[in-house]
């Protein structure tokens, strides 16, 4: 997919040259006032917006009800998850998370896990890093490109140093959890920041969510967290 626009930066004596296609959808190699240029174009307020140390990624292909779906069933089990196991926590969907000049991602959930930590205001403003912590848990819902969240994506969230990342991988319900640390991620089979939540326990409740409805797989999250969520 291409996208062709102008536009303009907030000086408004600087304009910004855009080339006349924008490749959608794969890594281009931009600058930040290019980029920036793009993500606060009002045609693109749909699109998802990714940027490493020169290359961007816009992201505008239509999400789809596997996507939808399987966003919702890990929202909730670590939403409950949380509640039982008395963990502070605080979610965000489909937030814009931005280091000014140097990265910004647009994944499909956040979390801030723990007390104390500096989280951004309730405004419609992309959440300024240089201001407030990076997230603690990164989670990407992926129904066609998983490749891509365990290759580029993987690698920003490891630079930036956010502790734990997700990519559930929607056709075949595997989530590949990985712990971060020194600027290197590792795969895990249970939470690190989640403290004895094992991951397969959220591909399980994915796995029953294609034979039960939604209102059986809350019930069944709540009754296995109940008992006692770091033994369920």
């Amino acid at each position: 997919m291409t996208i062709t626009v102008s536009a303009q930066v907030n000086d408004p004596k600087e304009i910004v040259e855009v080339k006349p296609e924008i490749i959608s959808d794969v890594w281009v190699r931009a600058s930040w006032e290019e980029f920036l240029a793009l993500a606060e174009e009002p045609s693109l307020d749909k699109a998802k917006f990714y940027y490493d140390q020169h290359l961007m990624r816009i992201e505008m292909s239509p999400v789809g009800p596997i996507h939808a779906h399987e966003n919702g069933v890990v929202y909730k089990v670590i939403s409950v998850f949380a509640a039982f196991a008395d963990i502070c926590i605080y979610e965000y969907l489909n937030c814009s998370f931005r280091k000014t000049g140097n990265a910004e991602f647009q994944p499909d959930m956040v979390f801030y896990v723990g007390a104390d930590l500096k989280i951004p205001p309730r405004n419609n403003a992309p959440v300024d890093l240089n201001e407030f912590d990076l997230p603690t848990l990164v989670v990407e819902i992926s129904a066609t490109t998983i490749q891509e969240d365990l290759g580029y994506k993987r690698l920003l969230y490891e630079r930036l140093g956010i502790q734990e990342y997700w990519a559930v991988n929607a056709s075949s319900l595997e989530i590949f959890a990985f712990a971060i640390a020194n600027g290197h991620s590792g795969r895990i089979t249970q939470s690190h920041v989640l403290k004895g939540l094992d991951i397969s326990k959220v591909e399980e409740a994915l796995h029953l969510s294609y034979a039960q409805n939604d209102g059986e797989i809350t019930k069944w999250i709540f009754q296995t967290f109940a008992k006692s969520p770091t033994e369920s």
